[in-house]
């Protein structure tokens, strides 16, 4: 009995998640043309029809969402034979593609990319930036290997290491009072209109509790959508904010009109680390990896 190609189930997935027969075939580095004749072929072999399409839309049917769900699950199987046998050839060699949140991949990536080309010559990373619940949703459906990012987070079962601490600072305008303060407690907070991210980004979840604790205001008519707007709304007088020690080197030259305090010893922090499927088989190279990633930050 013919069976279908890996290709084709890629192509299947592609357009599931895409619902756009151009975007699916981008995603998947191929003209359009040919992956529709692919799902064509695959609709023929398997005798069903998998979309709905027409000059406007493309829909997919009951048996396309059911064989996308199955089709995913046996990607899944195959990227883990590769894994597999990567694992028992050439550890950390060939591709390995790394999800990073946005306030940790700036400030981390550069020494990291540069520590992981020194130590593991053969890696190639694949790095892939965006908020906390999207790239653990890639990770659990493969389109991930490993996450960089802040801990305590849910992540739906992964396994996960913790790296370093990372402390969080006061960010406020150079002139305000705070700012004449060596080390600040959180009850010096007390009071203050807090500038804070949008839903959806993990520092604002870390932030939030100190805050209320501390009995900050949010500021509400207002929500940065990253930390480098953040931090120009506090330059220009409109709050304070929390950001994470490791953003401090990165956006000191940017924000000349923001000053930093580091809290007394116990004060806020987050705790970063890597995650992976416990699933996979590259385990013991996601450790050694995390140990180049520990160190590189030590360095930095």
């Amino acid at each position: 009995m013919e069976r279908p190609s890996i290709r084709q189930l890629e192509y299947l997935v592609a357009v599931a998640d895409h619902l756009n027969f151009r975007e699916a075939a981008a995603s998947c580095n191929v003209t359009q043309p040919a992956l529709s004749t692919q799902l064509q072929q695959l609709e023929a072999l398997l005798g069903v029809q998998l979309f709905e399409r027409d000059t406007r839309r493309v829909v997919a049917t009951a048996a396309g969402l059911q064989l996308a769900q199955e089709a995913r699950g046996i990607l899944a199987a195959t990227d883990h034979l590769l894994d597999s046998a990567r694992a028992a050839g050439e550890p950390l060699s060939g591709r390995l593609r790394l999800g990073v949140i946005p306030t940790v991949a700036p400030y981390l990536l550069p020494s990291v990319v540069q520590a992981a080309r020194d130590a593991h010559p053969d890696l190639v990373l694949l790095l892939q930036e965006d908020q906390t619940d999207r790239i653990v949703q890639r990770l659990h459906s493969g389109e991930l290997d490993l996450l960089l990012l802040a801990l305590d987070v849910d992540l739906r079962g992964a396994a996960e290491l913790p790296l370093f601490s990372d402390p969080f600072v006061l960010a406020c305008p150079s002139g305000h009072p705070l700012a004449s303060r060596d080390v600040l407690a959180e009850s010096d907070l007390d009071g203050e209109s807090v500038l804070l991210l949008e839903e959806g980004h993990c520092l604002r979840d870390h932030a939030l509790p100190i805050c209320k604790s501390a009995g900050m205001t949010e500021y509400a008519d207002f929500r940065a959508t990253s930390l480098g707007t953040l931090l120009q709304m506090v330059g220009a007088g409109i709050g304070v904010t929390l950001v994470p020690e490791m953003a401090i080197a990165g956006e000191t030259n940017c924000n000349p009109g923001v000053a930093f305090r580091p809290f007394d010893e116990g004060g806020p922090s987050r705790s970063i680390g890597v995650a992976w499927r416990k699933s996979s088989a590259r385990e013991d190279e996601f450790k050694a990896l995390a140990e180049t990633i520990r160190a590189a930050h030590l360095a930095s």
